[in-house]
This record gives C-alpha cells, structure tokens and sequence, in this order.
C-alpha cells in the first residue's frame, strides 16, 4: 500500500494518490477508501481495478485537517494503511485503530 501526496499551490488542498497491490488487497474485487472524509459511507466510488490487480484512486482532500480512514475489500474486511502519517485508537472497539492522514 502506499500513498502519494501533491500539495496544490493554487488552493488549500492536497491530491492524494492511494494505491493497494493485488496481495494485499487479498484478490479482492472490490476495494473503498471511506474515512472522516466521506462520513464513513462504504456507498462511495470503489477504487480502480489495474491489470495488474493493483487498485488505485486519487482523492482531493482540504488541508490543515487530519482525517481517519481504512480501506475495505469485497465490503467486508476493513484493513489500516501501512504508510498512513499515523494511527489512532478508532473509539468504538478497545485495541482497533484506523489510519489518519495529517495534511
């Protein structure tokens, strides 16, 4: 997994690029980001399938904010960002923790 950010000079936000390879995404068919961002909705645009079975979306988020999330596959397993800015306690199960992003 892996994420690339862009910061825009021409407004207060940062493209993000999210990619998810084929073995860790478990040969899903499927694969979401959904976080803070979108309300921790699953009903959001999946991520893009490549050839290789790689998954890959580009998010435009506002900057100044720090913003939780994890990806899900098949809309069942939930899985952190391994190179998320951090990771922080998800407050509804003691011991889960959910990816954040600091922009």
């Amino acid at each position: 997994m892996s994420i690339k950010k862009q910061y825009l000079k021409s407004e207060a936000a940062c493209k993000l690029s999210f990619r998810v390879t084929k073995e860790q995404a478990q040969d899903a068919d499927t694969v979401k980001i959904v976080g803070e961002f979108n309300d921790w909705s699953t009903d959001v645009e999946p991520m893009k399938k490549l050839k290789s079975g790689d998954f890959t979306q580009t998010l435009k988020l506002e900057t100044e904010k720090e913003y939780q999330f994890k990806y899900v596959i098949n809309g069942t397993t939930w899985i952190n960002e391994e190179e998320a800015d951090k990771l922080v306690p998800n407050g509804l199960v003691e011991g889960e923790f959910n990816s954040a992003l600091v922009l």
